[in-house]
């Protein structure tokens, strides 16, 4: 039975009647189509644009058979003309913003250790602090081994010495063992500076008791042992960053063996003592080059930490140079 000849009736006294069913009236001028739900409009009466012909889906409608065009940073996984998901392609730039590695130091804020400028300013930073501390120890040397009275005062006051000895163990412990202090400016200078002072009054007390000849004996052979090594750091493609725990348990046999030379004294084992520790330090002059050195070596020290690395290579060089004057103390006495 169709809805024209079906039975009146009413629903409702205030809904309109509508041939038998309330509601909406047929839609007039859509006649129904093969295949289509009688009522609705054909699919000529809607085009639609991106589709070629009447129906869905079409053959070469929405999406286009070519797919999606490329985008920056994504990529098709599956053949194009299919539909398939877009899946997403990180860009390939290690080290850098949008990395998936992890980086060098995380302390290291917006770039990396590898960069050349960042590793060349560093080095630079580095050795001019050096220079500045090598300097106020020779002046310190020239100053206590070459005015009489000077070096009288501080043979007459020992107590000098230990104040200088505890200064320099606060200030190292202090840079050693807090971030901030060697990190922050200007305390990290103030410290550095304390440190460099009494380093250097200590040499200048321990330089007074040589000949003014063998001190500067000691110093051209310090210098010439440090440049050559550093040159050789510098060039060498072995890598002595991975030493550093055989390096440290070297210098806890040679605190062991000071010990014991303490009570066995004598010219010979003087020598002994003291070359051990000037090959020790010399490894470890080396070893410190590297690390501030990066690039190539397995580890290196961040660029904030250009107190720290000026610190190691100033205390190597020391080291060397007291441990030579001592062979050459104990071979002339």
């Amino acid at each position: 039975m169709s809805w024209q000849n079906a039975p009146p009736y009413y629903q409702d006294p205030n809904q309109q009647y509508y041939g038998g069913q309330p509601g909406y009236p047929p839609q007039p001028g859509y006649p129904p189509q093969p295949g289509f739900t009688p009522g609705y409009p054909p699919n000529s009466g809607y085009p639609q644009p991106g589709y070629a012909q009447p129906g869905y889906p079409p053959s070469g409608g929405y999406p286009p058979a070519g797919g999606y065009p490329p985008q920056q940073g994504f990529a098709n996984p599956m053949p194009p003309g299919q539909g398939a998901p877009y899946g997403y392609v990180p860009p390939q730039n290690p080290g850098g913003y949008g990395s998936t590695e992890d980086p060098e130091d995380p302390e290291v804020k917006g770039f990396g250790f590898t960069d050349e400028s960042i590793r060349k300013g560093f080095i630079r930073k580095v050795y001019s602090i050096l220079m500045g501390q090598l300097s106020i120890s020779l002046g310190f040397i020239a100053l206590f081994l070459y005015h009489e009275p000077t070096g009288k005062w501080v043979r007459s006051h020992p107590e000098m010495w230990w104040i200088a000895l505890i200064l320099l163990f606060v200030t190292l412990i202090a840079m050693a063992c807090c971030t901030n202090v060697r990190r922050k400016a200007p305390m990290n200078f103030i410290f550095l500076g304390l440190f460099t002072l009494a380093q250097s009054f200590m040499l200048g007390v321990m330089a007074s008791n040589f000949r003014s000849e063998e001190v500067l004996l000691a110093v051209g052979i310090t210098a010439a042992v440090c440049l050559g090594l550093t040159l050789f750091a510098f060039q060498t493609r072995w890598d002595f960053t991975v030493m550093g725990g055989v390096l440290f348990v070297a210098v806890i046999i040679l605190m062991i063996f000071g010990i014991v030379a303490i009570f066995v004294p004598g010219k010979t084992m003087t020598l002994i003592y003291a070359s051990l520790g000037a090959l020790i330090f010399s490894v470890y002059l080396i070893y410190d080059t590297q690390l501030m050195m990066g690039g190539k070596h397995k580890y290196s020290i961040s660029p904030e930490e250009y107190i720290f690395a000026a610190l190691n290579l100033y205390l190597d060089i020391v080291n060397i140079f007291m441990y030579i004057l001592a062979i050459i103390g104990a071979s002339r006495d």
